[in-house]
């Protein structure tokens, strides 16, 4: 496991990518050493004590030094993190939780995502560039669309403004014939589409790894606000500390 530390992280940018959707960039050369994938920071959005508690999000990209976040603002939290611009300093904490296991036999990579549950995929995508990806992604609506650092992607919206109409999984499914045991499922989203994911990945027997987003507190263990129940034990495991990403076959969505 990597040594959690604390940066004063410099912010570079901070450019908005639609609506409400962001990326931040900043200059974090210590967890940057340390990062996997698949792993988050905790991030302190303000030097007061409103609000009170950081803000976790997935490391997106990793560049030299710089750590990328992609993030939606759906709080006061976020919407101060928007306005932060290049120079600006955040306290951040980091590299936590276990990420990805990119070292399994698998020739194929199938990357499912719904909104911002593309947030974790562009590092992966660029640590398994040796692998064949296929990548789908769920918006509800053309305007929702962010393709920052995908590969071979395949858009369903939930309105059809953009090719296929339904979710992701519904647009994986319609092509799942080509699926085969030499492929390995990555998964991010909300968990309705996580549970049709599931019933999905038993009936083809495919391998699926799982991404959980989850509000948090402390981000590292202590405060078991992020509990989410096991499959085999009938007791919990924490997201922030023994994921956020586990088998799909090993907790309860």
């Amino acid at each position: 496991m990597s040594k959690i530390i604390i940066e004063n992280s410099i912010v570079e940018s901070n450019e908005r990518i639609n609506s409400n959707v962001y990326l931040l960039k900043v200059t974090s050369p210590e967890i940057a050493s340390q990062i996997g994938v698949g792993q988050f920071c905790n991030i302190k959005v303000s030097d007061t004590d409103y609000p009170l508690l950081r803000r976790p999000l997935s490391i997106c990209d990793v560049e030299d030094d710089k750590l990328f976040f992609l993030y939606q603002v759906v709080g006061v939290g976020t919407e101060i993190l928007s306005r932060k611009m290049k120079g600006d300093r955040l306290n951040i904490l980091g590299p936590l939780g276990n990420g990805f296991n990119i070292q399994d036999d698998f020739e194929t990579a199938i990357i499912v995502a719904g909104g911002i549950g593309i947030a974790p995929f562009p590092f992966l995508i660029k640590k398994i560039m040796n692998k064949n990806i296929i990548t789908y992604v769920g918006f509800k609506t053309k305007a929702d669309i962010i393709d920052y650092g995908l590969k071979n992607c395949k858009y369903s919206t939930d309105d059809g403004s953009l090719d296929f109409k339904g979710t992701c999984v519904d647009l994986l499914k319609s092509e799942g014939k080509t699926l085969n045991s030499k492929c390995k499922i990555f998964a991010c989203g909300p968990n309705s589409m996580l549970r049709n994911l599931k019933e999905f990945c038993s009936d083809k027997n495919i391998t699926c790894e799982v991404s959980l987003e989850s509000v948090m507190a402390c981000g590292f263990g202590i405060c078991q606000g992020c509990a989410v129940e096991s499959k085999n034990d009938d007791n919990y495991k924490l997201v922030c500390k023994d994921g956020p990403v586990f088998n799909i076959n090993e907790i309860k969505i």
